[in-house]
């Protein structure tokens, strides 16, 4: 009788199932050609297999990722079916027919995250043979109890986001950038959704790769890749990494470089990021160079797509009057002459606003009551274990004054609690502290509302109510660790107790009041309020000083000193009146449009303290207005109207209205714009997608950058034939009667009269349907209409 030899069973073909895998993993956003989980959870594959399973065969499967995997660092796994083996993964057969085998995976809730190599391990007797299956990725995730990060609904700790507030800080469709004043903390300094990986662009194929290669070239990895790639399965080291890379300062090819000088030269105003996808891309495009430049609020904006793209739960924070305290001591140190105007000699400062990050995870390094939110900073101020890294910092210690926790919890700390010393520097170069303010830092401390652009203060989140008995106990409490555990080698100034009781007060106060919002383009107009609060007779000099500043407060250009007197009788106010021209701040404003005035008062003839008042004006920019109709449908084109203007007393030219939308953009140069005008262009498109886009505009000019102005489209699905026919038809014979009506107009049609459309960008497609230049007068500004239609890609 003849024996014919079993072939040995061999895996023919492979099913990820990426349609239900991904959308029970929340990936399904993803545009990846590998399947996309996350730990913790089962994942189902189908294996054909070049002859039906018999006994004597044995399966087992590896898992592998890092360079040098191996079990013993938990970046190698071999488990074989219906075993739990000490790795923590589990494979399990379900139902399977003669030619092929369905196989549920499962990962550790605590397993590495990144791009793993899954093989099958074939037993036939004494022969064993391997074959690769090919790669998944998998990441962090919020939605597994037990993961040590995120939701963990069951925690025994009660440390739980609930799934609404879960899908807003992961895979939500809108944030919010804040910045602004203290005193007027909503304004929406960039458009919303293109900086959140809720943006379904940010999903792109090519996004979450450029998100794991920024592990693989960090520091961390560079100097022991081997423990870098078991590391990766903790959220705090992870976001520390993390932290670390979005600045290039380390020679680590980071993602962003930053500048705070105002002047950019050929390179990228901060002001000019709409969103961290062009960011991403273009450090990836240049080889991972570091784009040029970044702030604060783009620093914070790219590590919020990063972090959430790789599934930790993020958001964004800023914090209005932020320290940034050098020195370590828990104080800032701020100095003015004697004239009151703002000196530069402090490496100490106070930003007007900081944005940084929260991550949401358990911190079994500090222990329950420091679980939750944790700040991550990854713009470059301090160096941190000689790396420019900050974070994670649990936003309970900090409230605590728990500064000798893990990471750099002191630094965050003076950030929202640090006391303000106020110095007089006099022409002999001797110092005299005037006044410390216990209350002035870490103001409206502030992130996006679920569902909508408005703010939403979590100061209480971070410190105690401002001159509170708490507040002032904590604040010692820090003093004490900082002093007590070394914190710093810099802590040689460290406050002494009560040190806001050391400098006499001063018997009159003073406020600055705006007489009406401040707009650019126009004079400002303010008042200086003194009041004697005493029953004395006080006779007062008044030193005025006015600067353009930076949003970090470091003094530009001054534009105004002036000095007065005034007499103020038994409990009385008076009032100080003061203009500052266009004139005086058109030449010397900054992007930040931000101006410092102060006042430094002086009690003649006496030894009373000097009493400074100071203000930050933040001049208003011109408005961007964007029309959208009531109904917008699916596949049916729609006209969107953009209206733009020069608010000020003279011409403007190099106009250029830069036009993004579902991450396609284009840059318009369009017409010189006189004083006071107000322009107009029509956008035609049509959607092919369902959902909240977010359409966003710049206005730039020679005189001033990156107006910007944002509005939200809902696009519905597409109603009854009848209905998309009747909105079809409306809105094309609404662009007709416009079209009509401006060709009526007597005043002569210009050819061209937006110059050139720049349509090198690769996403849309631009065409110039008509326009129509007129001088019609629109509340006292000519007004230009332009006529455009685009095409967008997806």
């Amino acid at each position: 009788m003849r024996t014919f030899k079993v072939a040995d069973l061999t895996p023919t073909q492979i099913s990820w199932h990426p349609k239900a895998n991904t959308s029970a993993h929340h990936t399904d956003r993803y545009a990846h050609t590998e399947l996309i989980v996350r730990r913790g959870q089962v994942f189902t594959i189908t294996l054909w297999f070049n002859r039906p399973w018999q006994t004597g065969d044995n399966l087992a499967f590896v898992t592998e990722i890092g360079p040098a995997p191996s079990e013993a660092h938990h970046t190698k796994a071999i488990f074989n079916l219906s075993e739990v083996g000490a790795s923590g993964w589990t494979a399990v057969q379900g139902p399977s027919e003669s030619s092929y085998m369905n196989f549920s995976i499962s990962s550790p809730a605590n397993a590495v995250i990144g791009r793993y190599k899954l093989s099958l391990q074939i037993t036939s007797g004494n022969k064993v043979s391997s074959k690769f299956l090919g790669h998944f990725v998998l990441l962090f995730n919020p939605w597994c109890s037990g993961a040590g990060h995120a939701s963990c609904f069951q925690e025994p700790q009660g440390i739980c986001l609930s799934p609404v507030v879960l899908l807003t800080v992961l895979l939500a469709a809108r944030s919010a950038l804040l910045t602004g004043a203290a005193s007027v903390p909503c304004r929406l300094s960039v458009p919303v959704e293109n900086w959140m990986p809720g943006n379904p662009n940010v999903f792109q194929d090519g996004i979450l790769n450029t998100c794991l290669t920024m592990l693989d070239l960090s520091l961390y990895c560079r100097q022991d890749p081997v423990t870098d790639a078991f590391h990766r399965g903790d959220p705090r080291y992870v976001g520390r990494v993390i932290s670390s890379m979005i600045n290039g300062n380390d020679n680590d090819n980071g993602v962003l470089e930053g500048s705070w000088d105002d002047n950019f030269s050929e390179h990228e105003n901060p002001s000019r990021w709409n969103g961290s996808v062009v960011i991403l891309r273009k450090w990836r495009q240049e080889n991972y160079k570091p784009v040029q430049y970044g702030q604060c609020w783009v620093f914070a904006g790219v590590m919020c797509t990063v972090l959430r793209c790789l599934g930790i739960p993020t958001r964004l924070i800023s914090n209005f009057n932020s320290a940034h305290d050098v020195d370590g001591n828990l104080s800032i140190d701020k100095y003015y002459d004697s004239a009151g105007k703002c000196l530069n000699i402090s490496r100490d400062s106070s930003w007007d606003y900081h944005v940084w990050n929260e991550v949401w995870f358990i911190r079994r390094d500090l222990g329950t009551p420091y679980s939750g939110w944790q700040v991550l900073d990854s713009t470059p101020q301090e160096q941190s274990k000689g790396i420019f890294q900050c974070g994670p910092a649990s936003v309970r210690a900090i409230k605590e004054g728990d500064v000798d926790l893990d990471y750099d919890t002191l630094f965050v700390f003076t950030e929202v609690n640090a006391d303000c010393n106020q110095w007089i520097v006099y022409k002999d170069g001797t110092k005299k502290k005037v006044y410390c303010d216990t209350e002035r830092i870490g103001k409206a401390i502030s992130t996006k509302a679920m569902g909508s652009n408005s703010r939403v203060d979590v100061t209480n989140n971070y410190k105690y109510p401002e001159g509170s008995h708490e507040e002032r106990e904590v604040y010692k409490k820090a003093c004490a660790k900082a002093r007590g555990s070394h914190l710093t080698e810099r802590l040689s100034e460290a406050p002494n107790e009560g040190s806001s009781e050391t400098v006499r007060k001063p018997e009159v106060s003073g406020v600055f009041k705006l007489v009406e919002p401040p707009v650019f383009g126009k004079d400002i107009n303010l008042i200086l309020i003194l009041t004697n609060l005493s029953s004395e007779y006080k006779p007062v000099k008044v030193n005025l000083s006015a600067s353009t500043i930076l949003y970090t407060r470091r003094a530009v250009a001054e534009i105004l000193q002036a000095a007065t007197s005034v007499d103020l009788g038994s409990k009385e106010e008076k009032q100080i009146q003061l203009k500052i021209s266009y004139a005086q701040y058109e030449k010397s404003l900054t992007n930040d449009k931000k101006i410092l005035v102060t006042a430094l008062c002086e009690v003649m003839h006496t030894q009373e303290a000097k009493m400074l008042v100071e203000k930050t004006i933040t001049l208003e920019s011109p408005t961007i207005f964007i029309k959208i109709p009531a109904q917008v449908v699916v596949h049916k084109p729609v006209t969107v109207e953009i209206s733009y203007a020069n608010p000020l007393p003279e011409p403007v030219k190099d106009c250029v209205v830069l036009v993004k939308l579902m991450n396609q953009e284009v840059k318009i140069d369009v017409a010189p714009l006189r004083p006071k005008e107000r322009s107009k262009i029509y956008l035609e498109f049509t959607p092919h997608r369902s959902g909240a886009m977010q359409l966003q505009v710049d206005f730039s000019c020679d005189k001033f950058a990156y107006v910007k102005g944002f509005e939200t489209i809902d696009v519905a699905l597409a109603p009854s034939s009848t209905g998309i026919s009747t909105q079809n038809s409306n809105g094309r014979r609404r662009l007709q009667e416009l079209w009509d009506s401006y060709a009526q107009c007597n005043a002569p049609e210009v050819n061209g009269c937006l110059g050139t459309v720049d349509t090198s960008t690769d996403y849309m497609h631009l065409e110039h349907l008509r326009g129509d230049s007129h001088n019609r007068l629109y509340k006292n500004a000519f007004y230009r209409t332009d006529f455009y239609k685009f095409d967008l890609i997806s």
